[in-house]
């Protein structure tokens, strides 16, 4: 009896949170549309807090800072967004535009034939979609094969087979896609750097030789951390040492 309320109990919570949220990510919307963006900024901040975040809830906060010409955060909160739903065409049209606002002008590497066909397929999609896809397929792979099985017809026997064997192959294919979208998303940690400028060490200390600058709203890798210091990398390859204060990760 005890557990049947508590359930309830949470049950009846959730609601009420939920609704709360609702409702103040309609009074942001409020706010934004009637100009008044740090207000609404602060309406979406409470939302974050509460860990009720989605692609539209950093889109938004994305819109309001570019709206106040805050560059970093709303460069932040767009390749938040993304990070979500990297096919969020809004914000990827956005993101574009704040970047115009950075100082940084840096060339990206050339990338090899599998570097590009990750970021333009593998990466287009979060992996948990990959792995609903996969999990999809398992289910029509199977039901294709029982009914291959048990058919008397050759032609539906043919058929069936032929389209569990295609199941199959996108079984294993969106499952290797999900794991290797997982992997990246585990090992490429980046950030946005979150000062006006900054000089990036050669070593984690204070003391260090300074090898090159970075400004406001640039994003980052992180491959490495020690204390207070994180070790970066950008687009074009350099590599150094930053305060982690600097940077936010994404």
């Amino acid at each position: 009896m005890k557990q049947l309320f508590f359930s309830i109990a949470l049950l009846f919570s959730l609601m009420v949170f939920s609704q709360t949220s609702d409702e103040l990510f309609s009074k942001g919307n409020n706010l934004y549309q009637n100009g008044k963006y740090s207000e609404a900024i602060e309406m979406y901040s409470s939302i974050e807090k509460q860990g009720l975040i989605s692609d539209d809830l950093f889109f938004n906060l994305g819109n309001c800072y570019y709206k106040l010409n805050k560059v970093a955060p709303s460069i932040y909160y767009y390749e938040k967004a993304l990070k979500i739903n990297p096919i969020h065409e809004d914000a990827s049209f956005n993101l574009a535009f704040a970047k115009r606002m950075t100082i940084d002008v840096i060339q990206d590497l050339p990338q090899t034939f599998l570097q590009r066909f990750s970021s333009t397929v593998i990466q287009k999609l979060p992996f948990d979609t990959w792995a609903i896809i996969a999990i999809l397929a398992s289910f029509l792979a199977s039901i294709l094969f029982l009914l291959y099985h048990f058919s008397y017809s050759s032609k539906k026997k043919l058929f069936y087979f032929n389209t569990s064997i295609f199941a199959l192959f996108v079984l294993l294919i969106t499952t290797f896609f999900a794991f290797q979208n997982y992997d990246t998303v585990q090992k490429n940690r980046t950030a946005i750097i979150f000062v006006d400028k900054v000089e990036i060490k050669n070593a984690p200390s204070t003391s260090s030789e300074a090898v090159f600058e970075l400004h406001e709203g640039t994003k980052v890798v992180i491959l490495d951390e020690l204390d207070l210091w994180k070790k970066i990398k950008i687009a074009d390859g350099k590599i150094g040492w930053i305060y982690a204060d600097d940077l936010k990760e994404i």
